[in-house]
């Protein structure tokens, strides 16, 4: 074996060996959600079993459970929109207009995300208590809209950056205003990138946990609270519920970047006939 092949193999061996730790964590879990209480505490562990839907039933049959998921949809998709809305056209002045504030503009935004969440629960809460708006839906979509803001922001500007100027400046030659090349031009250019950044942003908020934790007591809690208190301290542990309660709080953002990489894939074909 020469030594570029070896070199190919123990490369692949690295990155199959990075793949198993990635995934083999994610069908742990899903495995155990099927499994009962008995199986999965068993010292052997266990990969042929007599499954069961009765963590499943126990987590969907609660009320808290289809509440919290009402309120992670609502917030999470409220907060990813108005982030987009308002970060995507943001983000597209900053790369194609820069002027002496664009990377203090960037770094600032960047900054954001370098905060620890304590750092921004603390003050929130004594906002939104002040206004009268501590748990509640209004104020967790405001300060998740702070997060994707920040977030599509960051990712979206390298994208926008990527555009040719040439083709801008052949639009603009054919009558194109700033706005309809920013609609026309740039955003189905920089389509991919940008549908990953608000792919990211929204899984980001939706997994989000500490903040919706100390902004919430009950009307707006999101899943990944709810998800949380379906444990019970001591010895008898839930593990399948705790189980089937991570299957399932992962299955919407999967829905989503899966509906989202469908329209882009369905787009690129239109454009390739």
């Amino acid at each position: 074996m020469t030594a570029h092949a070896l070199g190919r193999f123990i490369g692949r061996l690295i990155l199959a060996a990075a793949a198993f730790s990635a995934v083999f964590p994610m069908f742990w879990t899903a495995l155990n959600a099927f499994k009962n209480r008995v199986d999965i505490v068993t010292p052997t562990p266990l990969f042929f079993f007599e499954p069961t839907l009765d963590n499943f039933a126990y987590v969907l049959g609660r009320e808290s459970v289809f509440a919290g998921l009402v309120n992670s949809l609502l917030i999470s998709g409220a907060a990813v929109l108005i982030g987009a809305t308002l970060g995507l056209p943001a983000a597209y002045a900053i790369a194609r207009y820069p002027d002496r504030w664009s990377r203090d503009i960037q770094f600032f935004v960047l900054s954001l995300r370098f905060l620890p969440p304590v750092a921004i629960a603390i003050p929130l809460m004594v906002i939104w208590l002040d206004f009268g708006l501590y748990d509640t839906r209004l104020s967790m979509i405001v300060t998740y809209s702070l997060l994707t803001l920040a977030t599509i922001i960051w990712l979206s500007v390298p994208a926008f950056a990527r555009v040719p100027k040439e083709v801008e400046e052949a639009a603009r030659v054919d009558g194109y205003g700033p706005y309809a090349i920013f609609f026309l031009i740039a955003l189905p250019i920089a389509l991919r990138s940008l549908i990953g950044a608000v792919a990211f942003a929204f899984v980001l908020v939706w997994n989000e946990f500490l903040i919706a934790l100390m902004l919430t007591t009950s009307d707006a809690k999101t899943l990944p609270i709810v998800a949380s208190e379906l444990t019970q301290l001591g010895r008898d542990v839930p593990w399948g519920i705790l189980n089937a309660s991570v299957v399932l709080l992962s299955i919407p953002p999967l829905l989503f970047i899966g509906v989202l990489s469908g329209m882009l894939n369905s787009a690129f074909k239109r454009k390739t006939q």
